[in-house]
């Protein structure tokens, strides 16, 4: 059981909710220094969710723990630089207020399907949702000029698009679910 529940796949997913104390730490340490260890770290925390998920699939090590511990992973990274960021000002409360609320919602809405026996899927909206609030944190993450480009600006505008993607994802996740539960109640009572 414990081969099973610490398998590559789910440690390297731990790996990533370690990581984010000090991914936070060093966005609150002022300097261009501090800021590209956090991004550093970020991406690297990033990236991991890649590969937890294709070493899961490739060695067929897919477990309950690592189905639950997976997006709780992402949303402990995301959301915890989204925080930071509004407290360091870089990033608006109600674009946050917004993402957070999705993202309880959404997890809500997954409890209830799994209590009915349905699954709610990730689909291709929730995964660009994912790619784009990524993109966007690093970018907003080092929120300084480069190269002569604005990356606070580019940061911002990657977010309001992940926004927009965010919000459509979320009401198209209760679409799905209601049509599913739907046919499915439906089926039922003509049985």
């Amino acid at each position: 059981m414990h081969k099973k529940i610490f398998n590559t796949a789910n440690q390297i997913t731990m790996f990533r909710m370690f990581v984010v104390p000090i991914i936070v730490l060093f966005m609150y340490i002022p300097g261009v220094f501090s800021d590209w260890i956090a991004l550093f770290l970020f991406t690297i925390a990033s990236l991991s969710d890649l590969i937890d998920g294709h070493i899961a699939r490739k060695e067929n090590i897919v477990t309950s723990f690592g189905k639950f511990l997976d997006p709780l992973a992402d949303k402990i990274l995301v959301t915890s630089v989204l925080i930071v960021l509004v407290d360091l000002g870089r990033v608006p409360a109600w674009v946050v207020i917004l993402i957070l609320c999705r993202e309880l919602m959404v997890t809500g809405l997954r409890a209830v399907a799994a209590s009915d026996g349905i699954v709610v899927a990730a689909d291709r909206f929730g995964k660009l949702k994912t790619i784009l609030q990524l993109i966007a944190l690093g970018f907003l993450i080092v929120y300084r000029e480069v190269w002569g480009f604005n990356i606070a600006l580019i940061g911002m505008t990657i977010l309001y698009l992940a926004l927009i993607v965010t919000i459509f994802s979320g009401v198209n996740y209760f679409i799905g679910f209601y049509r599913r539960w739907n046919s499915e109640y439906s089926s039922g009572l003509n049985k």
